[in-house]
């Protein structure tokens, strides 16, 4: 074999195990993989959910479009392996849809996506001061509850949670509870519409009581404590399982519900085969600030798809570092 021959197969030989090592280096654990993520019907739901298939995209998995469905269906279809999680799965609200769908055997729930959400009652400020409520139990009192009667029925027109939510069911039961049946109306259908209904009503300077939460966008039009109040309740009572939590807050204060984390919750056999996706569900976080931004962004008409897309990819960009090193910390669980 001449030295020319001989020169060129070991460059041959050492390109090609440049290229091998290249292509080694480059595998990343999701590829082959396909992932289908599902959501409430939310649209603020959307932003964080993003984010999460973002990183699952940079970590190799095919992701499809997310699908909306009803929590109760979304915990079914995952446990049952025709999806494969939900990036918004509140907690402690949905203890009961959680077990009830098969629990820690048929799912993977690790870590705090996004922490310190709030809900509850809230009533303009005006007429707390006026008449000193403070408590939503005051609202059994026909005069009161009368303040807020929207529709001319003498009852207190409550905006509440919709059906399926899971927050409705705390409302139906603290009615019960605080014996306010008599004297308060449990609105509910599109929250949305009716939460636009209220706000309008606000701002025509009548009284208003509402059931929500944050992150979300009301908080940010109906300012805590300049436009509204939160109010007490007269003591704790949640449904089923969580029945004897106490939802007394350190401050002393009780607004009827337990602080919420948003966690991600996937198919338990989905994280058992793809130990990069179980990282990555366990350490991603999203600060409540920036979702309740978000969501404001999408009240004032930013709420495309378009626009939800170019606001999760802007989230990135302002946090790369952060999402460079879920990325990295997640390869190494597959290694």
């Amino acid at each position: 074999m001449n030295n020319s021959w001989k020169k060129t197969l070991v460059v041959s030989a050492v390109s090609a195990l440049a290229v091998s090592n290249h292509a080694w280096a480059e595998k990343l654990p999701g590829e082959g993989v396909t992932v289908q993520p599902v959501q409430s019907t939310v649209a603020e739901e959307t932003f964080q959910t993003l984010i999460v298939n973002k990183a699952l995209e940079a970590l190799g998995y095919q992701v499809k479009e997310t699908k909306e469905v009803d929590y109760n269906v979304g915990y079914t279809s995952i446990a049952n392996g025709d999806a494969t999680f939900l990036a918004v799965g509140w907690f402690p609200l949905h203890a009961d849809k959680y077990t009830m769908a098969g629990g820690d055997d048929s799912f993977y729930r690790k870590g705090q996506f996004i922490s310190g959400a709030a809900q509850g009652y809230l009533i303009d400020k005006k007429t707390a001061e006026q008449y000193d409520i403070t408590n939503i139990g005051q609202l059994s009192d026909p005069k009161i509850a009368a303040l807020f009667d929207a529709n001319g029925d003498g009852k207190a027109d409550l905006t509440g949670c919709n059906p399926g939510w899971g927050c409705e069911m705390v409302i139906e039961e603290q009615l019960n509870a605080f014996k306010l049946r008599d004297t308060v109306s449990h609105n509910q259908g599109n929250y949305a519409a009716i939460i636009a209904d209220t706000i309008s009503r606000y701002k025509k300077g009548d009284p208003i009581v509402y059931y929500t939460w944050t992150p979300y966008w009301v908080s940010g039009v109906l300012v805590p404590g300049k436009d509204v109040v939160w109010l007490e309740v007269p003591f704790s009572a949640l449904p089923g399982e969580r029945k004897d939590v106490d939802t007394t807050l350190p401050n002393g204060k009780n607004y009827g519900f337990e602080m919420n984390s948003m966690r991600i919750v996937a198919n338990k056999q989905f994280t058992d085969n793809n130990p990069a996706a179980a990282k990555l569900f366990e350490i991603i976080k999203v600060n409540i600030n920036d979702v309740s931004a978000q969501n404001m962004i999408m009240s004032k008409g930013k709420n495309s798809a378009a626009d939800i897309e170019a606001h999760a990819n802007g989230w990135i960009k302002a946090n790369q570092a952060l999402f460079d090193s879920w990325i990295t910390e997640a390869k190494q669980a597959a290694l």
